[in-house]
């Protein structure tokens, strides 16, 4: 982003796993950010969260030597009003994606371009539910999104010219480089990646191999830089299996249907780091 280019406005939608990883990613790039969280209990811990993890940043190597944007912290989605852009980062159900977009639309004006960090819900699906479907595009950051510098770009069939550019320059200002991909369920990282996971987790299930052992194997033997067990945890498994859903209603692949040692983990909160314990164990709130 040019010295001339003013600083972007930006809110996030929700208090979790990635909307903390965002607005983190924002703020030490000197971007300010609202975050809307509905929920009092989320919205209550959301600023020790997002101190927790520019601590990491830091400690990590990933923050700038820049001033640190202002992080405000508010309930409603009319506290939008005023960004250029709006990311979208709540659960991975479609009707409440709809609903929060629809909300922040009502909200915002007709400049403001609104995003959504789903990682498999096709962008069209969402847009043809909004008012405005020209403004909606997705924007696929990979958590944590302040140690990933690649996000992907999915433009819909409906998206506007002024909905990208408004994009387009957000992620300068967040030093992120964008890769466009074609719209569709789970898009290419989600598409390779979950399915891959669900058959390292059916590996674990049939006893063939422990998580540790399949981590290993694809780290040292494939590159893979954590493991997809390790990844999984990460991402939520949780989130994972909404994913997973999403993948498998929507393209029919047999390979998507959620394991049943991933939905087990899930009906036992064993979500990953977030709840502490899921294909690994890890003190709560790393």
């Amino acid at each position: 982003m040019s010295k001339e280019e003013p600083t972007p406005r930006l809110a996030v939608l929700g208090a979790g796993v990635m909307g903390t990883s965002i607005t983190t990613l924002a703020l030490i790039h000197g971007v300010p950010v609202v975050l809307v969280e509905t929920d009092p209990e989320k919205r209550a811990g959301a600023r020790t969260r997002v101190e927790r993890e520019l601590r990491t940043a830091q400690l990590l190597g990933a923050r700038p030597d820049i001033s640190q944007g202002e992080l405000l912290i508010r309930a409603s989605a009319a506290d939008c009003r005023g960004a250029d852009v709006v990311i979208e980062a709540i659960t991975e159900e479609p009707d409440l994606k709809v609903k929060a977009l629809t909300e922040v639309d009502a909200a915002v004006g007709a400049d403001t371009a609104l995003v959504t960090n789903t990682s498999s819900i096709p962008v069209d699906e969402l847009a043809e539910a909004l008012p405005h479907p020209e403004n909606l595009l997705g924007v696929h950051f990979m958590n944590p999104s302040y140690l990933i510098r690649t996000v992907e770009v999915i433009r819909g069939s409906r998206t506007g010219e002024r909905a990208l550019d408004s994009v387009e320059r957000l992620l300068a200002a967040l030093d992120r480089r964008g890769v466009r991909v074609g719209d569709g369920p789970g898009f290419v990282t989600s598409r390779v990646l979950h399915r891959m996971i669900n058959d390292a987790a059916r590996v674990v299930q049939e006893g063939r191999a422990t998580a540790e052992d399949v981590d290993t194997l694809m780290q040292d033997c494939l590159g893979h830089r954590t493991g997809p067990l390790r990844t999984a945890d990460l991402i939520g498994i949780d989130n994972l299996v909404d994913s997973l859903k999403v993948l498998h209603e929507r393209t029919g692949d047999e390979g998507c249907r959620p394991c049943e040692l991933l939905r087990r983990k899930v009906a036992d909160g064993e979500l990953g780091r977030k709840s502490g314990r899921g294909f690994y164990t890890y003190a709560v709130g790393l």
